[in-house]
């Protein structure tokens, strides 16, 4: 169940890309003074909040404790589609 080095790796720098993409996008919107563009970064939001479920359920071993987690990250991915539409429909 526990994920390799190099996986763990990925997954980790995952999550810090991902927060920085959220931050030049909240950048973006003050330079250009779209504010429409800061609602993309609220629309990112649901989608790192998946993946720290990921993470965390890996670092719990898979644990049948935590299996709630995969259900959330499911629930988050879904929303997280949808609020991305909306804030690149909205730009």
């Amino acid at each position: 169940n526990a994920l390799s080095l190099p996986t763990w790796m990925v997954h980790v720098s995952s999550l810090i890309e991902w927060l920085a993409a959220m931050g030049l996008v909240w950048r973006y919107a003050e330079v250009t003074g779209n504010p429409r563009w800061k609602g993309l970064t609220w629309g990112m939001l649901p989608f790192h909040s998946s993946g720290l479920c990921a993470c965390t359920y890996h670092l719990f071993y898979n644990s049948p404790a935590v299996s709630g987690l995969v259900a959330l990250q499911s629930a988050l991915t879904v929303v997280g589609d949808f609020t991305c539409w909306y804030a690149a429909y909205r730009i």
